[in-house]
C-alpha cells in the first residue's frame, strides 16, 4: 500500500495520503470526501462489514481478480465485482466461484425475467470448502441513492441463496445506462455480509 502511495508526488502524493487516513480501522471512520477522491489517480471503494469500515483503493488486477487495500486489510472482488475472497478481516472467505454463466457482467441482461446463478464457496473456518451455493437473481425495483454527494437513480435486483447452511440474500444497485453496479451488499459467510459502495471506478485496460 505505500509503494502504492509513495509512487506520486506533491498534490497527488499528499491526496493519496489523505485518502489513506480514511481507511479502515474500526467504526468511527470519516466519510471519504468527495474533492479529495476525485483528485485521487486511485480507483477506490467503500467497505462496511459490521465490524470494520472505511474506504480501500485497488492494488492489483490479476486477470480480473481485483485486490482492494487498506493496510492489511484486502478484500477481492472477481468479474463482475463478485466478492470472491477476503485477507485478515472477519469474514473468512479463501474463494468464491461462479460455475457456469455470469449474469453479473452486465445485470441488465437479466431484465424482468430470473437469472440462476451456481456458486462454490471456501470457508476456512470449520473446513467447508467446496459448498455449493444456488442464487436466484432478479430485479426488484428502483431507487435513488447518493454516493459522493451526487444522486444516482440505480435499479435494485435481489438474488436469493439457498445451499448447505445457506439461507440469504445478495443485493445489488445497478446503473441501467451503463450496468455498472454502485452499491451491493454480498454474503461472504453464511453469517457475515459487506456492504460494498463503488467511489471511484476502476477503467480496465483492454487489450
Amino acid at each position: 500500500m505505500l509503494v502504492i502511495l509513495l509512487a506520486g508526488c506533491g498534490t497527488t502524493l499528499q491526496t493519496g495520503v489523505d485518502v489513506a487516513r480514511t481507511i479502515v480501522g474500526g467504526r468511527d471512520v470519516q466519510q471519504p470526501v468527495p474533492e479529495r477522491i476525485a483528485a485521487s489517480p486511485y480507483a477506490s471503494l467503500m467497505m462496511d462489514d459490521g465490524t470494520v469500515r472505511g474506504v480501500m483503493m485497488l492494488g492489483n488486477d490479476d486477470e480480473g481478480r481485483l485486490s482492494w487495500h487498506s493496510g492489511h486489510h484486502v478484500l477481492f472482488l472477481c468479474d463482475g465485482d463478485q466478492v470472491c475472497g477476503t485477507h485478515e478481516l472477519g469474514a473468512r472467505l479463501d474463494d468464491m466461484r461462479i460455475e457456469g454463466a455470469n449474469p453479473f457482467l452486465d445485470l441488465r441482461t437479466v431484465g424482468s425475467g430470473t437469472a440462476t446463478v451456481v456458486r462454490r464457496y471456501d470457508w476456512p473456518d470449520g473446513y467447508r470448502y467446496g459448498i455449493p451455493v444456488t442464487g436466484t437473481l432478479r430485479q426488484s425495483g428502483q431507487e435513488r441513492l447518493e454516493i459522493l454527494g451526487r444522486a444516482r437513480d440505480l435499479v435494485r435486483y435481489e438474488e436469493h441463496l439457498h445451499g448447505p447452511g445457506v439461507d440469504g440474500r445478495n443485493t445489488y444497485w445497478v446503473d441501467p445506462r451503463t450496468g455498472r453496479i454502485w452499491k451491493s451488499r454480498q454474503m461472504v459467510t453464511p453469517d457475515i455480509y459487506v456492504d460494498i459502495v463503488l467511489l471511484k471506478p476502476y477503467a480496465r485496460r483492454t487489450r
